[in-house]
């Protein structure tokens, strides 16, 4: 008798790749409108390149998302978009000639105001990020279903489904990585 050498799964190889492909068939067009919607959000920060500030966390956040965005992980976008937020923000507080120390570990609301009081970020910035923070924050942290900010308690309200709402915020969430890679701090080149 031959020894299987997956313990978890009676699924061979070949069992493997047909559930990869029907997945990655699985709403095709979906994937290829966020794509294309991610591209027109990059094509209107122009062509030139942006500087990454906050690391490998910082850079990593940002694959991730788009990835997440474009395969339809939306609670994934917004939790990755705004770990990109804090950490490309807390470290651009670092950087140039004005640069300030900041402690070990920064809150993100003190990040926004020292950012807004250097002026790195405009106002509008500041209040769409405390939107992404306050998107976040309930699907890291359990509330309770009559919280509002609840996803089930949002859906209830709104009579949408929870992929529709998951969707809008991610569609958001992106959007909001991108306006940060667009930052005038951040732009490198003509």
């Amino acid at each position: 008798m031959a020894e299987r050498s997956d313990l978890l799964s009676d699924l061979d190889d070949l069992d493997f790749t047909r559930l990869l492909l029907a997945d990655m068939h699985d709403d095709l067009h979906g994937k290829v409108s966020r794509f294309r919607q991610l591209e027109d959000l990059m094509s209107a920060i122009g062509s030139r390149r942006s500087m990454l500030p906050g690391g490998e966390v910082a850079y990593t956040a940002w694959v991730e998302a788009r990835s997440s965005f474009v395969h339809g992980n939306f609670l994934a976008t917004v939790l990755l978009a705004q770990a990109l937020a804090e950490q490309m923000l807390a470290a651009m507080l670092t950087l140039g000639i004005d640069a300030e120390p900041i402690p070990p570990k920064i809150d993100f609301r003190k990040t926004l105001k020292r950012c807004r009081a250097r002026d790195m970020i405009s106002q509008r910035d500041a209040d769409d990020l405390e939107r992404l923070m306050e998107m976040r924050n309930p699907l890291s942290h359990h509330r309770l279903i009559n919280d509002p900010s609840n996803l089930s308690r949002r859906v209830i309200d709104e009579r949408i489904s929870g992929e529709e709402r998951l969707r809008r915020d991610a569609t958001f969430a992106i959007s909001m990585a991108v306006r940060l890679l667009a930052l005038p701090m951040i732009r490198l080149g003509d």
